[in-house]
């Protein structure tokens, strides 16, 4: 339940507010990160392309696109895993790099055979997909092999989601609708704003962005367990949760903060609200402390999502304000 992800995006846990520090990682810019990771390395990959898919929406933007592989294809890809193989695998009664293919595919497990082939064959018709559909998915996909038959053509369903389309409501009257008291602190004001914008501000999330988001928290959750020589089981058991009720908790937060951003970021774009380069850098500046931190976040994606950070931060300021 809590195993570790490679996840693809990259992200901040930003710790210049508390609000954040629970900042998704399946949020918008991910997308900027994906479609680079998609490129080939295979010269004339294009070319030999003949992979059909098909498409298939749902209404809450989760997207599942079935490719369908010519085993001509994954002959190829298969032989060519074998080569590099080949190079490095050592075969009793043979110099290496010497043996006969089918002495090193034996050496091979299945499973990794048929993974390194298809990572040879399916990024490269994914981001044709992509692009051609003009899809802008909000994560990775996640891959299932639906059918590896010997000598027929292959099926792999990829699975992803978009972020959906924000419409605000009256955000504003119904902020101005809050009970106000005399001498209410800033924080308290925040926590009323964010409680009214969530229950006023209606969002079909994909159930599967926040899957997503529960289970990169699972996974934190467990190395930083595991540091303190626990099991999972046994933390929950002190705290008086198990499994199913600690996920349950971590999705009904995921959802909540997913869909703060969302309309955070909305109600930016519908007040012209964004962080400034100046004030991006300061941020960077406030790091100082810690010099490889401040070469991870000079990197232009990071930047990208500091400037994130602070624009909610700054339209959280602005809602503040109304009261």
């Amino acid at each position: 339940m809590c195993q570790k992800q490679n996840n693809k995006r990259l992200w901040l846990k930003a710790s210049l507010d508390p609000l954040w520090d629970s900042e998704p990682r399946a949020f918008s810019e991910a997308r900027n990160s994906i479609l680079p990771n998609f490129a080939p390395n295979i010269k004339g990959a294009v070319k030999k392309m003949e992979i059909t898919s098909t498409l298939a929406t749902g209404d809450d933007k989760t997207i599942q696109i079935t490719f369908t592989v010519p085993y001509t294809l994954v002959k190829e890809a298969q032989e060519k895993v074998v080569t590099q193989y080949a190079k490095e695998t050592e075969i009793p009664g043979f110099r290496k790099g010497k043996a006969p293919a089918e002495k090193i595919r034996e050496k091979i497990p299945q499973s990794t055979l048929i993974e390194k082939s298809l990572a040879k064959i399916l990024p490269e018709a994914l981001s044709q997909t992509i692009t051609k559909n003009k899809i802008r998915p909000a994560i990775y996909p996640k891959f299932e092999l639906v059918s590896a038959k010997e000598n027929e053509d292959w099926q792999i369903r990829a699975v992803t989601c978009e972020l959906p389309e924000v419409i605000l409501g009256d955000y504003k009257g119904a902020i101005n609708s809050i009970i106000r008291l005399k001498d209410m602190p800033k924080e308290e004001k925040e926590q009323k704003i964010i409680k009214t914008l969530l229950e006023t501000q209606k969002i079909n999330l994909p159930q599967l962005l926040i899957t997503e988001e529960v289970d990169s928290r699972l996974s934190s959750l467990l190395a930083r367990v595991e540091k303190l020589g626990l099991t999972l089981e046994g933390y929950l058991g002190s705290i008086g949760k198990n499994p199913k009720s600690l996920r349950k908790e971590y999705e009904i937060q995921s959802r909540n903060t997913i869909a703060l951003e969302l309309i955070l970021n909305q109600i930016a774009k519908d007040q012209k609200i964004s962080a400034t380069e100046a004030q991006i850098n300061d941020a960077i500046k406030a790091a100082s402390a810690d010099p490889k931190l401040v070469e991870k976040l000079e990197n232009p994606d990071q930047k990208r999502l500091i400037g994130g950070v602070l624009t909610r931060r700054a339209t959280l300021d602005y809602l503040v304000s109304l009261l």
